[in-house]
């Protein structure tokens, strides 16, 4: 890890979020997903933390997180088990926050191809998920993106490193958006190709790469999003 990156422990929680309100964040629970790093993390970040599946708890709450880790299959197979699919749906139709965490992005979009399986996804975004065309995979450990100048995930954090574990990714972005509706903000990094290290689309905001794993920057990069569910 390197320097400067990891999280700071007594009193950055009291400086990260000061002066904000009380901010309650779901971390959904559904069998899946580095569930507990997230919730320490969000924690840090100044948010009061529910680990639930419960599905009230999560329409309610101010933000939802929908963390993911294994294949793009297998997540949108334990999300629609929870009914985790509708509640992700009724949130955003209701402008209520969500931001999802590595394959909990991926799942975001319309489909994911992994090894042989062509599986359906959310379809809140256009797009497949598909394979890295790079020279090592998976792509494992720390890297640079490219936010988007209007970001306010990144801000701050332009010319921050963060922690990625994956293989596939969105890797175009087809979405098109007519006016009044304000224009998604993209993030991009490189392994081998371009692909889209985060998204910020209205109420739905996603990052390929893990904040939990990405020490300090990963934590103000939270912070930023609970920021912005005040503002």
């Amino acid at each position: 890890m390197p320097a400067g990156q990891g999280p700071r422990p007594a009193g950055h929680r009291r400086a990260v979020h000061q002066g904000r309100p009380v901010t309650n964040v779901v971390v959904l629970d559904y069998g899946t997903g580095n569930i507990h790093s997230a919730v320490k993390a969000l924690e840090l970040a100044g948010a009061d933390v529910t680990l639930t599946g419960d599905r009230r708890k999560a329409l309610e709450a101010d933000g939802l997180v929908v963390p993911g880790v294994g294949s793009f299959s297998a997540v949108m197979q334990a999300l629609t088990a929870v009914h985790g699919d509708d509640v992700i749906d009724r949130r955003l139709a209701g402008d209520r926050p969500v931001l999802g965490i590595c394959v909990g992005m991926q799942v975001m979009f319309e489909r994911g191809v992994e090894r042989g399986t062509d599986a359906a996804g959310l379809g809140e975004w256009p797009g497949t998920v598909t394979e890295l065309r790079a020279p090592i995979l998976p792509h494992m450990g720390w890297n640079t993106v490219a936010p988007d100048p209007r970001s306010v995930l990144f801000r701050g954090l332009e010319d921050e490193r963060f922690y990625f574990v994956h293989s596939y990714a969105a890797q175009e972005w087809t979405l098109d958006v007519i006016p009044p509706f304000p224009e998604p903000r993209l993030t991009w990094a490189e392994h081998g190709v371009p692909f889209l290290a985060a998204v910020e689309n209205g109420p739905l905001s996603a990052t390929q790469f893990h904040p939990e794993k990405s020490g300090e920057a990963g934590i103000r990069l939270l912070a930023n999003w609970l920021d912005s569910l005040h503002e």
